[in-house]
């Protein structure tokens, strides 16, 4: 593979359709990016094969982390979407989970307060439940690989190293793993199970309480060699006043060797729930409880040696047949077979020959005896253990669809008592029908422990509100507070909603039901579309204003005479350039033509009353005189009748006698 660093990375869109943007992060093998899918327009994380890992030349590891992720459907289990090679490029497309990881929110909360602690754990069991019962382990359980959303969700992801139950731990030999988490048996090569991930568990729940990490040394050889060698301390001796049914919580999930352990997630996970209960109730120590979650205690499925040999995935320290020797001459001897659930090792005891003297033929009877006597115990034990582990307990039934009268009543005809949880909203279960329970059906309860009910409210559904006129901040603010969400945002002119203001949905109608987070497109306004301004001066006023008024203008008509501007035309405009929007007003100065007066009536008068009545409408006064009249003359005539209009400045002749 071409060698190439993070960096080149960003910005590479990989078989036309994952756009890659910035690294999240990165690990021994692999990078991971947060990438876009052009194709589902979606955020995605990519995770992308180191050129330089030790896996380099076997890729066919990331196709079994994709069909071994690819098995699972869990709400808490990060979903995996397409695997795929591009050029020399390995890669891997998984659901994207913003937010942060257990380990960060370690580095700022531990030591955690139990409830606390528990809280994360839950959901990390619930997940994990699922995948040892779809026949699957992790095998990499560590605070890096639990996920925490924005929202408070937590997701296991990573199950890069996941395989069958029934597969070998290593690939091509190799450890993998991180050693702080690794369980014993993984690092001496015993095989994996399920127990393997329970032991992660209890160090990370061990981490989570104190802020330690179990074991810790100058190397990761160190470490190893203390998780095989060495138990795990009691929370409480590092943190005081934790619960001793906690410690044993942890003593649990953390012992050496493995058929002590809780044999799976889901039995961890009910154990858990019973110490979240105690804590609940203010429990500084419960001993019942405690003695029940020591190692060994049940519900942990008893381990037998074979007739024919030691288990697959453990070491004998000494050979089976040994059980048969019991009466032989021979010291006394304590034989270290697999350990059962609830007695620590077989031992077997013989009398040494100074304590008991027989004869050999003596010796050959009873030796068949205490066979069979060691068979009856070990049957015995058998039962006992399967009381302790099963026998005692009941299945939880499916409640799942139930109508939650008839739930109440299945699980109570199963001889358990009910809960009522938060209701919770449903896409595909009715409204007062069960979605889901706590522990899961097919759970194994005691008889009158409680079953939790979460009932259906029905399909979560949101109003379209009304949010014409409002700010595109304060739709958004509205339309969060109803769960839902902006999509997108385009802008047009409006003559009715001012700039900025929301014009209307593009993808809704008021009062629809929607989804939770569905987006709404939005139109914000523009203002008003800008109109130019076309100058009409020495347009007839007619024309202009019904022009004006086609472009949406208002249009104020002001007249005035004019001796150089025809009656009825446009003296003048304001604004008469620029630009306008609908209903501004433009004003018009229309001519009325010459301006006009009307001649007085002058006859009778003075010389001098004439010429003031004359000068007063403004016109001109021209008076002819009888000579031989006196200074009382009078106008007997004028040339201009009374009442004609004439231009203002015009001259009235007018004759005195």
């Amino acid at each position: 593979m071409t060698l190439t660093d993070d960096d080149a990375l960003v910005g590479r869109t990989l078989d036309q359709r994952y756009v890659i943007h910035e690294r999240i992060a990165r690990g021994g093998m692999a990078s991971v990016f947060r990438a876009t899918d052009l194709r589902l327009d979606r955020i995605v994380a990519v995770k992308i094969m180191h050129p330089d890992s030790d896996l380099e030349d076997n890729p066919e590891r990331f196709v079994r982390e994709a069909q071994s992720a690819a098995k699972l459907n869990h709400r808490g289990i990060v979903s995996v979407y397409d695997q795929g090679v591009d050029g020399e490029t390995i890669y891997l497309v998984m659901e994207y989970v913003p937010g942060r990881t257990l380990r960060d929110v370690l580095r700022e909360e531990a030591p955690m307060p139990p409830r606390r602690a528990l809280s994360y754990l839950e959901p990390v069991l619930m997940a994990l439940s699922a995948a040892h019962d779809a026949g699957l382990i992790h095998r990499d359980i560590k605070p890096e690989n639990v996920l925490i959303s924005t929202t408070g969700e937590v997701k296991l992801a990573d199950f890069g190293l996941a395989r069958a139950i029934s597969n070998e731990s290593t690939f091509d030999g190799v450890l993998v793993g991180t050693v702080s988490y690794l369980a014993p048996e993984v690092i001496t090569h015993q095989g994996a199970d399920p127990r393997t991930d329970v032991y992660a568990c209890g160090a990370m729940l061990f981490e989570m309480l104190t802020g330690s990490k179990p074991h810790t040394g100058d190397s990761p050889l160190a470490v190893a060699h203390l998780h095989v060698n060495e138990d795990v301390a009691a929370p409480s001796t590092l943190q005081p006043g934790i619960p001793p049914y906690l410690d044993a919580l942890v003593s649990r999930a953390m012992t050496r060797d493995r058929g002590r352990r809780s044999p799976d997630a889901r039995v961890l996970l009910h154990q858990l729930r019973q110490v979240q209960r105690a804590l609940a109730a203010c429990l500084a120590d419960d001993p019942e409880l405690t003695q029940d979650l020591l190692p060994g205690s049940g519900p942990t499925p008893a381990e037998f040696p074979s007739l024919d040999g030691a288990p697959a995935d453990v070491e004998m320290t000494t050979p089976v047949t040994s059980l048969y020797d019991i009466g032989r001459e021979q010291p006394t001897t304590t034989v270290h077979e697999p350990t059962t659930t609830f007695g620590g090792p077989l031992v077997a005891t013989r009398p040494a020959a100074s304590a008991v003297e027989e004869a050999p033929s003596g010796r050959r009877r009873r030796g068949p005896v205490l066979l069979l006597v060691a068979l009856a115990a070990l049957a015995a034990t058998a039962l006992l253990g399967w009381y302790l582990a099963i026998g005692r307990y009941e299945t939880v039934p499916n409640l799942v669809s139930l109508d939650q009268a008839e739930a109440v009543k299945t699980a109570e005809a199963a001889g358990f008592t009910v809960d009522l949880g938060t209701p919770a909203y449903s896409e595909v279960v009715e409204k007062g029908a069960v979605v889901s329970t706590d522990p899961d059906a097919g759970s194994r309860l005691l008889p009158d422990e409680a079953i939790t009910l979460v009932v259906s409210k029905g399909k979560e559904r949101y109003e379209i509100p009304n949010i014409q006129g409002r700010t595109l901040s304060e739709a958004e603010t509205i339309l969060g507070s109803l769960n839902l969400r902006v999509g997108e945002v385009t802008q047009q002119f409006s003559d009715k909603i001012p700039t900025d203001g929301i014009v209307k949905s593009t993808s809704h109608k008021v009062g629809d039901r929607v989804k939770r987070d569905t987006a709404v497109d939005l139109v914000v306004s523009k203002g008003p579309k800008p109109i130019e301004i076309v100058d009409h001066t020495g347009d007839p006023a007619d024309e202009a204003t019904a022009e004006l008024e086609d472009q949406g203008f208002a249009v104020r008509t002001v007249e005035q005479f004019s001796s150089t501007v025809k009656k009825g035309v446009v003296i003048s405009q304001t604004p008469s350039a620029g630009t306008g929007v609908r209903g501004d007003t433009i004003a018009l100065t229309v001519s009325k033509g010459p301006e006009s007066v009307a001649v007085p009536d002058l006859r009778g008068m003075t010389e001098a009353e004439a010429r003031a009545a004359t000068s007063a409408v403004g016109l001109k006064l021209n008076a002819a005189k009888n000579p031989f009249s006196g200074d009382d003359a009078r106008v007997q005539y004028q040339m201009t009748d009374a009442g004609k209009k004439v231009k203002p400045g015009s001259t009235v002749t007018v004759f005195l006698s």
